[in-house]
């Protein structure tokens, strides 16, 4: 792999690419740290510590702190997967997005156009209720005020001032993605998350130094994590292959098809989308109660639906599975797949080609997401073991840690298919110019 990575210097176009990427992650990385005026981000920092179990504490995560410094990048791109997510969802049920998603780069294009139009009115939207709730809430003690200077001009600054974060965020994504290396949008999603981690690795250290924890436990943690790492990426990589089969056929004086060919069924179809989907709902009556801290049913709710309970794991788990086949449906369409097939001249041996075909698809779409759903819900529960059976001080697991092994086994894969386009051999081989004149 050493070797591999010694051919990117050797590649002009992928050299330039690295080094661009690397640019703009950097000037995200110093727009984090960039505050907006108004807020003390002290006490806003502890509120959040405080309130890890809410939807502000999940935003945090994914910003890489951008939220705790309350910075011009505070929201991060969470508007645009949002966005992103609904109009995918919307592609399935309304005829004309349907129709533009079949309509090939122009199709793509305009929806790539709506998608920024929702971003824009989604960070509108969360940037309200932001500095509504900031504007409302109290620091670490009563008289302790986190906006030092509220109102209507606060909430219209912060408004418009989230709002460009993000828009300069999501321009930064598709900047990487067209001229750098990787999909921009998720690298940016991807440095957000591990910039956290060189913190909890601190933490634990001064734990073994402090003797907090000894060194078994922390060897017993380490080989955890390794596990489940190459467990993760086992899982990601695997897919379920059906075999498919084309009739030969004479056109002209030349005889086409008669190849065999696979459709690759990945276990984890859905990706991450179900983890947060189900965050995100299990989080709401703790992010709710904050609003309402009067109401004795939401705080009863939010002291029963915190992740160190029996209850909000059994959910949590039941809602990862539901989302995992109502993603699958809505994106992968098997009916479609058999026509195709059909109107191609291919089928899978023994199977009748149309309806049978499409039922046999299904079949094997519903057993591998269960595996994946199950798997899925595995990593994500896991943070909740570790950190309170084994008190490891740092979140590891969940939907961070299969973002972050999913955005570098795509980008790796990126980085070989450059390599091996132009006669290098990629991360995976041993490194040796071939032959070029």
């Amino acid at each position: 792999m050493i070797n591999g990575m010694s051919n990117v210097g050797k590649v002009p176009e992928l050299r330039n690419r690295l080094g661009i990427t690397l640019l703009f992650l950097v000037i995200y990385r110093i727009g984090v740290f960039v505050p907006i005026p108004g807020v003390d981000t002290v006490q806003l920092g502890k509120m959040l510590e405080q309130q890890a179990g809410n939807l502000f504490g999940m935003f945090d995560m994914f910003t890489g702190g951008a939220l705790k410094n309350f910075s011009i990048f505070a929201l991060g791109i969470m508007p645009y997967i949002s966005a992103s997510i609904i109009i995918q969802l919307m592609t399935v049920v309304v005829p004309y997005l349907e129709k533009l998603s079949k309509e090939g780069e122009m199709g793509r294009k305009k929806i790539t156009q709506y998608t920024r139009y929702g971003t824009v009115l989604l960070s509108l939207f969360q940037g309200y209720l932001i500095s509504s709730f900031l504007e409302n809430a109290s620091g670490v003690s009563s008289d302790t005020m986190i906006v030092l200077n509220g109102g209507l001009g606060f909430k219209l600054f912060t408004m418009l001032t989230l709002t460009a974060g993000t828009a300069f965020i999501m321009w930064l994504g598709e900047q990487i993605t067209e001229r750098g290396i990787g999909n921009g949008i998720s690298l940016i999603i991807f440095a957000g998350i591990i910039a956290r981690f060189p913190a909890g690795i601190g933490t634990t250290l001064e734990w073994v130094r402090v003797g907090k924890m000894n060194v078994f436990m922390l060897i017993f943690i380490v080989l955890i994590m390794v596990a489940v790492v190459a467990a993760i990426i086992v899982m990601e990589t695997g897919h379920r292959k059906v075999k498919v089969e084309y009739a030969k056929r004479l056109v002209g004086r030349k005889m086409y098809g008669g190849q065999s060919t696979y459709i690759p069924l990945k276990l984890n179809t859905a990706g991450v989308i179900p983890p947060i989907f189900a965050s995100s709902l299990l989080m709401f009556p703790a992010t709710i109660a904050q609003f309402l801290p009067e109401s004795t049913f939401l705080e009863g709710l939010k002291s029963q639906m915190s992740p160190d309970k029996v209850l909000y794991n059994v959910a949590f788990v039941l809602m990862i599975i539901f989302f995992c086949y109502f993603y699958t449906a809505l994106t992968f369409n098997p009916m479609d797949i058999a026509d195709n097939m059909k109107k191609s001249g291919g089928s899978i041996p023994g199977i009748r080609p149309g309806a049978k075909t499409s039922d046999y698809i299904k079949r094997i779409l519903n057993r591998i997401t269960l595996v994946g759903s199950l798997y899925i819900s595995a990593v994500c529960v896991l943070p909740t073991i570790l950190m309170y059976q084994f008190d490891v001080p740092f979140y590891f697991g969940g939907t961070g840690l299969l973002i972050v092994i999913g955005v570098a086994i795509d980008t790796i894969q990126q980085f070989e298919s450059h390599l091996t386009f132009r006669n290098y051999d990629g991360f995976m081989k041993k490194s040796r110019l071939r032959g070029r004149k």
